[in-house]
């Protein structure tokens, strides 16, 4: 979102909320041509999620979100490449995609549900918790709300530190995602190996 904002014309691409509500407000204006425009964006975080879908049931439990992200990281890298005349629409649409394959692609965090591209039922779920731990003495409630105040926090750290980094860098600041991208499924990639391989 940082990256949309301050180098693809001042929009957010990771949720779609906002677009369903400017679609229809632009339907009710009867402004069809504009209200096309916002559909376009949500169609393409269906597809994301379609696509995600079609590769959990190609390539089975295991592997498949390390191919999303490898997917990710890729068309990233080729995004960064894209000079500042490419129509921001084209870009703004595919990061959409993009992020709906991840939101799609990571629902659970120690079994609980949550979002890696949007904060709203993150934040919705941890004050849930929050309560449960405060007022009604569930101890496992407050190392819940914890975790989702970790995922919030870590939210806002990388969009603050997106801010200088696309000041600084322009369209290429993505390349960091990419990488970040990457790590994860190195870790990925560490975690699903076996305990003899480990060893050796």
């Amino acid at each position: 979102d940082t990256y949309t904002y301050f180098t693809r014309g001042g929009v957010f691409a990771n949720a779609q909320t906002g677009n369903l509500v400017l679609l229809g407000i632009s339907a009710a204006r009867g402004e069809l041509y504009r209200a096309g425009q916002y559909l376009i964006p949500v169609l393409a975080f269906a597809l994301g999620v379609v696509a995600t879908e079609g590769l959990r049931a190609r390539r089975g439990a295991g592997d498949w979100q390390r191919t999303v992200l490898l997917l990710e990281a890729a068309i990233l890298a080729v995004v960064g490449l894209l000079p500042p005349a490419f129509p921001d629409f084209v870009v703004n649409v595919t990061v959409s995609f993009l992020c709906s394959m991840q939101v799609n692609s990571f629902r659970l965090l120690e079994g609980m549900p949550y979002a890696t591209t949007m904060c709203t039922g993150n934040l919705r779920s941890g004050s849930h918790h929050l309560w449960q731990f405060l007022f009604a003495g569930e101890r496992k409630a407050g190392r819940k709300a914890a975790r989702y105040l970790w995922v919030i926090l870590a939210f806002c750290a990388g969009a603050g530190l997106g801010v200088p980094l696309s000041l600084q860098m322009g369209g290429r600041a993505v390349w960091l995602c990419a990488l970040a991208l990457l790590g994860v499924e190195f870790l990925l990639g560490q975690l699903e190996k076996r305990p003899e391989e480990r060893a050796g």
